[in-house]
């Protein structure tokens, strides 16, 4: 749920850090130890979580979400979240673990008409929330090892898969976004040679990809690693 730190699957502090990172089809820095097909997953943890914890520790242990929604102003998305606009401050994706945990904030980004959450909210929810000609999309993972992707417009899901399984496409019309998806590697395949096989950190960084073409931005450098802002949920 929106403003919990459950929806991280943490219940410890954390000092975050960002680090560059790279575009899943055009990397910039090989030097960083970062694998181009699975860059947009390893900048992800690595901009939530610091060099101090656990080295166990990751999304698949602790669980992530977020959405981006477009065709509504940030004012009205607050309400309809339970946000509070007066308690915006500028903050960047690794700076919100902590504050989510100290006081509930969500890290709030807006880029290209696009809004960005995190946390996210409950996948159930996605449809109502697009209702009124909006398009939401949602990517999380939880900590039974479960991924998902999800676009939802106008009130209705249209596409909604898991990121290692999307031949098992559902919603109204599952193949809308085929024509998108071209070179995006995303099923766990046990066939062929190790270096064909698909993995689930490419297959949730093929997810990142999807969304950046979507959306039509730059994951790494418009929304992992700028600055945009956190807010509080209102107060009961």
């Amino acid at each position: 749920m929106s403003g919990e730190s459950a929806a991280f699957g943490f219940d410890g502090a954390a000092s975050p850090s960002a680090r560059d990172g790279d575009r899943i089809d055009e990397p910039r820095d090989e030097g960083l130890g970062m694998s181009p097909r699975t860059h947009l997953y390893d900048l992800l943890v690595s901009t939530i979580f610091t060099e101090g914890l656990d080295d166990q520790m990751d999304l698949w242990t602790l669980g992530f979400s977020a959405i981006w929604i477009k065709g509504t102003d940030l004012d009205t998305l607050a309400a309809d979240l339970h946000l509070d606009p007066a308690t915006r401050t500028p903050c960047h994706l690794s700076e919100i673990l902590d504050r989510n945990i100290d006081d509930g904030s969500d890290w709030v980004a807006e880029v290209n008409g696009w809004i960005g959450i995190v946390p996210g909210v409950d996948r159930e929810r996605l449809p109502s929330i697009s209702e009124g000609g909006r398009e939401v999309l949602n990517v999380s993972m939880d900590i039974s090892g479960r991924e998902y992707f999800d676009y939802a417009r106008d009130g209705r899901m249209i596409v909604s898969f898991d990121p290692a399984f999307p031949e098992n496409r559902s919603g109204d019309d599952p193949h809308a976004l085929d024509h998108l998806m071209d070179g995006l590697r995303f099923q766990i395949s046990d066939d062929g040679s190790v270096d064909d096989r698909v993995e689930e950190d490419e297959s949730f960084s093929s997810a990142l990809a999807l969304i950046g073409r979507i959306t039509g931005t730059d994951m790494a450098a418009d929304w992992f690693e700028a600055r945009h802002s956190s807010m509080r949920p209102v107060s009961s």
